[in-house]
């Protein structure tokens, strides 16, 4: 009952916000798209693409661009992401990786009427708050989730706290994520977390092969929640705590919330919207 309240009052909370959207798509063809940075992964076929693409179009320096595009995979994107947040500056990926959720597809024709004919979705990153058993505070960013991650071969024990109240007193797992809606579609979804609409108020906090209590399979909770993970015995049970690219081993205590003063922008294609690639997710199989 306790784990079913939890649930219940968060998802009302949730639900209030849902109910009047903040609208995050908008038309950008009015956009002036003359200077265009590439930069590309260090894969070949992302340098083959940048040679031809540069002497098609030329390449701007990233800093005078009006828009960056990125030759590469999601890994590459995020990367960009991280790179170019509150610059203002559009991000438009053409896929030159393998999996590719985060890119347009490739072509070298048609870039600059493409550019002008996108829509722009705008998300924010989480802002994670580590600290570890040196007391030593460490401060990142995530635009998919922040996830801690047992260390050893001993199962993490972690207390959750929403919002000042603790939910709960003891999660025994593997893991424990959270995730925002542009990333719920990856490492969240492989943990059996639910799928959030882009445009969602909404954060996923997944568990990651809960032990205890066996049947907790997670939270949604509303955007400007703020999440603290405890993390108990952890001189006996060290857990790391990545956000993106970077990881905090040995941590003790983890603070998660959204980061209401950073923003990014990304261009999609007509018709291949970030918002449309999560609703396309949720009916493969």
């Amino acid at each position: 009952m306790v784990l079913a309240s939890f649930q219940v009052g968060l998802l009302r909370s949730a639900l209030s916000m849902v109910a009047k959207p903040t609208p995050v798509n908008a038309n950008e063809s009015d956009m002036n798209f003359t200077r265009i940075a590439f930069l590309p992964s260090e894969t070949p076929e992302a340098r083959k693409a940048l040679t031809r693409l540069a002497k098609r179009y030329g390449n701007a320096k990233p800093e005078d661009a009006d828009v960056v595009v990125a030759l590469g995979g999601d890994g590459h994107m995020l990367q960009i992401l991280h790179r170019f947040v509150s610059t203002g500056t559009p991000i438009y990926g053409m896929n030159r990786g393998s999996v590719g959720f985060l890119m347009n597809d490739y072509s070298e024709l048609g870039l600059v009427e493409r550019l002008r004919a996108s829509g722009l979705t705008t998300i924010r990153p989480l802002r994670m708050v580590a600290i570890d058993e040196a007391g030593t505070s460490h401060k990142a960013i995530a635009f998919n989730e922040v996830s801690l991650l047992r260390q050893r071969s001993q199962a993490a024990k972690l207390q959750i706290t929403v919002d000042g109240k603790v939910r709960l007193e003891e999660l025994i797992c593997d893991g424990l994520l959270l995730s925002t809606p542009a990333g719920s579609t990856a490492y969240n979804l492989s943990a059996q977390g639910p799928i959030l609409p882009v445009n969602s108020p909404l954060l996923a906090l997944t568990p990651i092969s809960a032990f205890r209590p066996r049947r907790w399979r997670g939270a949604i909770l509303p955007h400007d929640a703020k999440v603290i993970i405890s993390v108990l015995e952890h001189d006996k049970r060290p857990v790391a705590a990545v956000a993106d690219h970077v990881e905090v081993r040995h941590v003790k205590t983890v603070e998660i919330a959204e980061d209401k003063k950073r923003s990014v922008k990304i261009l999609f294609d007509p018709g291949h919207s970030l918002a449309e690639r999560v609703l396309n997710e949720q009916f493969r199989f």
